[in-house]
């Protein structure tokens, strides 16, 4: 699924989002931000407090007992697609088989009363499977499956249209749910899941159409698989892969392990907007060899506190950063709602790090430095015909490699108070910047060539932001820091008309 980092060379929302009382997620690490307490707003407080379900079963519907070990999936066996089964309140259990499942069928719908839980027990791997399409599962909590890793629990075969809302999908390995197109996800909790709460891949790369709207993603990833697999690439809130059409909106993302967001390899389209990202102990929003992304009017703060801090102790100089663009950027030959990727109008405030712009100089289609194997860009779907000697020249020289550019960062405003983050000044750094290219033998891209581009030459553009805090920027490589006066003066020209302050609270 890629790399983290990918380096190969070492890898505004309204300030009414104030915090009242605590959640009750647990706390780990020293350097992690005190768990997240509850907004003062409707952003996705779901896990707390979930709407009820049916108290009675809906006329026609049929009556799931919990009493009855396996009701569920034998009553969906023998009944017609287009059901509609209520579960009634309590524990409702699958056959102690690995393999038990409720393989719906299309149109099936599957209402949870108050207090309806499908509990795998830590013996089922699956509890919603099959490739049935429309089907819908609201007011349930579903809990203590254990799929494999890169594997879901709710619609674990990846069926398109299916909509899930009001759910409590919690305390499972792998992932809660995995995602197939045209599927919404709405108002439910994912919560405490080994590896994702949500895994949007699916075979094929057919996801299309996808919505992610006032959910509640936290504290997912407790089997801390970077730690288990480095640089699996595996881990967070949730993971994007070659999801064409995305809305992310309203959501509390927040007390993740790893990234909040992860849109990893040729996602497009995306809007992210009117989300509060906090304390995860990742970058909050990842988005990887990805194209045209509008990100705007979301909160994020108190992110990546414990990975930046992790790197710095380590002396590594790379700045590691709360909003981290990879090999992405804006590209008019994709269709999509916008021909760029635009950050604006969102509050970052006490994160490790602002936003980074980066590209790996050694990584582009058919080279072993591309984690993502097998995959080109969406320019060029054969792998082969980036090659020697045509990658050398037009129009595959741009066309083979994921490039960083048409990158818009605008109406921001970036708010840093290191005696919060207790940090010094690498926890204040924005970036646009390369590594120098040293391989294949073959690669076109050697030397300075992909650093120079990204910096001055592919229209990535800082203006118009607010900064308070000892900001720096790091351009180039590594070993350029500038401060502000530098960022704005020649040759880099960044944040026209944007304002500096030294400090937070002036």
């Amino acid at each position: 699924m890629g790399t983290k980092w990918l380096r190969r060379v070492a890898p505004a929302a309204p300030l009414a989002l104030t915090l009242l009382a605590a959640t009750g997620c647990e706390s780990t690490p020293d350097a992690r931000p005190t768990p997240t307490a509850a907004p003062a707003t409707s952003v996705a407080r779901v896990c707390a407090e979930p709407p009820a379900g049916p108290a009675e079963a809906p006329a026609g519907a049929v009556t799931v007992d919990p009493a009855v070990v396996g009701d569920l999936a034998e009553k969906t066996r023998s009944s017609p697609p287009g059901t509609t089964f209520w579960l009634r309140p309590g524990k409702h259990r699958l056959e102690p088989e690995r393999y038990a499942q409720v393989i719906a069928k299309e149109g099936n719908r599957y209402l949870g009363a108050p207090g309806a839980v499908l509990d795998g027990g830590k013996t089922n791997n699956y509890a919603f499977s099959g490739t049935a399409r429309d089907v819908t599962i609201r007011h349930l909590t579903v809990q203590r499956f254990v799929a494999p890793n890169n594997e879901g629990v709710v619609n674990h075969d990846m069926a398109d249209g299916w909509v899930i809302e009001h759910a409590r999908i919690q305390y499972n390995s792998g992932a809660g749910l995995m995602a197939g197109a045209r599927q919404r996800v709405r108002a439910s909790c994912l919560r405490g899941n080994g590896q994702y709460g949500m895994n949007a891949y699916k075979a094929g790369d057919s996801i299309r159409g996808l919505v992610v709207e006032g959910n509640e993603i936290v504290g997912n990833n407790t089997d801390d698989w970077e730690r288990r697999k480095p640089g699996c690439g595996c881990t967070g809130g949730i993971k994007f892969w070659a999801v064409d059409g995305a809305d992310i909106r309203g959501n509390w993302v927040h007390d993740n392990r790893g990234a909040g967001l992860w849109a990893d390899n040729n996602n497009n389209d995306f809007r992210i907007e009117d989300n509060l990202l906090e304390a995860n102990d990742g970058a909050a929003l990842m988005y990887e060899t990805s194209y045209n992304a509008v990100i705007r009017n979301n909160t994020i703060r108190r992110n990546n506190w414990v990975e930046g801090r992790t790197y710095a102790d380590r002396g590594d100089t790379f700045p590691y950063a709360t909003l981290y663009v990879s090999e992405s950027g804006g590209e008019p030959r994709v269709r999509a709602r916008t021909d760029k990727i635009e950050i604006y109008g969102n509050l970052l405030e006490n994160n490790w790090s602002g936003i980074t712009l980066w590209e790996n100089a050694d990584r582009f289609c058919n080279s072993p430095a591309n984690t993502s194997t097998g995959y080109c860009t969406l320019l060029v779907r054969d792998t082969d015909r980036c090659a020697r000697p045509a990658i050398a020249t037009a129009p595959l020289y741009a066309d083979c490699r994921w490039r960083t550019q048409r990158v818009d960062i605008h109406d921001n405003r970036f708010l840093l108070d290191t005696s919060v983050v207790r940090c010094d000044e690498e926890c204040g750094r924005m970036a646009v910047l390369a590594n120098y290219g040293t391989y294949p033998d073959w690669s076109p891209y050697k030397g300075k060539r992909v650093a120079e581009a990204i910096t001055l030459k592919q229209r990535n553009r800082w203006y118009d932001n607010v900064y308070a805090g000892p900001w720096s920027f790091v351009v180039h490589d590594t070993s350029r820091t500038l401060d502000s006066g530098q960022w704005q003066g020649t040759p880099y020209q960044q944040d026209a008309g944007s304002t500096f302050r030294s400090r937070a609270g002036d």
